[in-house]
């Protein structure tokens, strides 16, 4: 692998189809196991090339908003005819796109009681089916408030206060995402926070969504518990489950291959210069904060040599981490960040003018395919 990568320009996002396979088969087993569907949450993976694989596995996707409902509408085999399921939830839809969302979803998430009426005489005719948000109201994150639908004063779902005693007409499916990165536990105890607050409307619908965050696919996540909950929940209320894992579908499956360009000698550590950055190409390094991992590489002063990662942007605080080596980094040397299919290509930006990285795919069979390249007009096209 090391040898394919290093004939890439850099820098290059690379998806290893291998991996990505591999989480898909795990879910796939969850789907036939538990009777749930599984839809591929695009906020954390949208390489629509890789899309017709994703459809070979689980039941559709799910979409933030317009533009990514199109996305899958367009380029996920089976939604056209009806074989996949598109499903989208926005905390507010805009009057001139309601009319669109509705004509390519299938389940449309209102946040607020509100848009679901003001948007009423657009999906009530439409046929689609309608669900709501709701806030279970109890916070399972550690530390990541921003990640946090349940923090105080969260704008994202509905309070059981705030609920109906009888849900408004036209309402089929219910819908909680509560998670971030979290294994089974904090589903379970999310579940039964949703059950006490709001059991009284689960007779009454067709769906449950119990959103994502899951790490399905991650080593030690209990799926056969989430296997038994799902069946639990489906046999009780005689109700279709939904879950959208984003991260779980292409966890640990891409790679960002960048090039040192420069050292910079600190009073502290040296500074490696590299050809990516992490406000530009890995924006939660910064914004969660957040590690990424990197080959053949350890903690600050666990191995004989620590550099700082940084990038070629003016930014002074665009540090990826403090990283050991076991030998000395030289100018041209070659690194590889793991874990970067998600939440990478979907929330990169062009600051400073910094050029987008290559998408590429790493196929099974061992070849590597550039899928994208970006230039100076998709800079400018931004501004």
């Amino acid at each position: 692998m090391q040898e394919k990568l290093s004939k890439l320009s850099t820098p290059a996002y690379v998806i290893d189809e291998k991996r990505l396979c591999e989480n898909l088969r795990i879910l796939h087993e969850v789907e036939a196991e538990s009777g749930a569907k599984v839809l591929l949450a695009q906020k954390a993976y949208s390489v629509y090339q890789t899309y017709p694989l994703v459809a070979e596995y689980i039941s559709g996707a799910t979409a933030s908003g317009l533009y990514e409902a199109k996305l899958a509408y367009e380029e996920l085999p089976g939604v056209r005819t009806g074989d996949k399921e598109n499903h989208v939830f926005e905390p507010a839809f805009k009057d001139d796109e309601m009319a669109e969302v509705c004509r390519i979803a299938d389940h449309v998430v209102f946040n607020s009681l509100s848009q679901l009426e003001h948007h009423r005489s657009i999906w009530e005719k439409s046929g689609v089916s309608v669900g709501l948000r709701v806030n279970p109201e109890l916070s399972t994150q550690d530390g990541h408030e921003i990640y946090d639908p349940c923090a105080s004063g969260s704008r994202l779902g509905i309070r059981a206060c705030d609920m109906p005693e009888k849900l408004p007409s036209g309402v089929e499916g219910l819908h909680f995402h509560t998670l971030c990165e979290q294994l089974y536990e904090p589903l379970e105890a999310t579940f039964k926070a949703f059950e006490q607050k709001f059991g009284k409307y689960l007779h009454d619908i067709k769906w449950l969504n119990m959103g994502g965050g899951h790490h399905i696919t991650k080593e030690g996540y209990d799926r056969k518990a989430l296997i038994e909950l799902v069946k639990k929940i489906r046999e009780k209320y005689d109700i279709e489950v939904y879950l959208e894992p984003g991260e779980a579908i292409a966890l640990d499956a891409g790679y960002l291959v960048t090039t040192v360009m420069d050292i910079v000698e600190t009073e502290k550590y040296p500074v490696l210069i590299l050809d990516t950055s992490a406000a530009c190409h890995m924006p939660d390094v910064l914004e969660m904060p957040y590690r990424p991992p990197l080959r053949d590489s350890g903690e600050a002063g666990e191995k004989a040599f620590t550099y700082r990662l940084s990038s070629r942007t003016c930014l002074a605080g665009d540090v990826i981490g403090d990283y050991s080596f076991d030998h000395e980094i030289s100018i041209g040397d070659r690194l590889v960040f793991e874990d970067m299919a998600i939440y990478s290509m979907v929330k990169n930006n062009t600051f400073n003018g910094m050029a987008l990285p290559d998408i590429a795919l790493l196929h099974e069979n061992g070849d590597t395919e550039v899928i994208k390249h970006f230039g100076y007009e998709d800079f400018k096209m931004r501004l």
